[in-house]
């Protein structure tokens, strides 16, 4: 975990915390934080959700008809004829 050491800014009535743009670029900060005290620890986490926008993607992808199984004859499946198989061999020895 790293550490980093700043001091807070004082703006009107508030206490500003400055992050350094590594940190905000590493939890994924950008888009907005959520904050939460823990006990005397403040917790600052990433707003965005880690499925966020997969529902309106799916509905997007049934609409388009690309939501179809992938069946035995259908081109797009992988098959022996396109390197997807691979064999391992296995060989017992005795070491008696």
């Amino acid at each position: 975990m790293s550490t980093y050491r700043t001091k807070l800014i004082q703006i009107g009535n508030s206490r500003w915390i400055r992050i350094p743009k590594a940190l905000i670029s590493q939890a994924d900060l950008e888009r907005g934080v959520e904050i939460a005290m823990e006990g005397n620890a403040l917790i600052i986490c990433s707003a965005k959700r880690p499925r966020e926008g997969w529902a309106e993607q799916f509905k997007a992808i049934a609409e388009r008809g690309d939501d179809r199984l992938l069946g035995r004859n259908d081109p797009h499946r992988m098959g022996p004829n396109r390197m997807d198989v691979v064999v391992h061999r296995f060989e017992v020895y005795s070491l008696g």
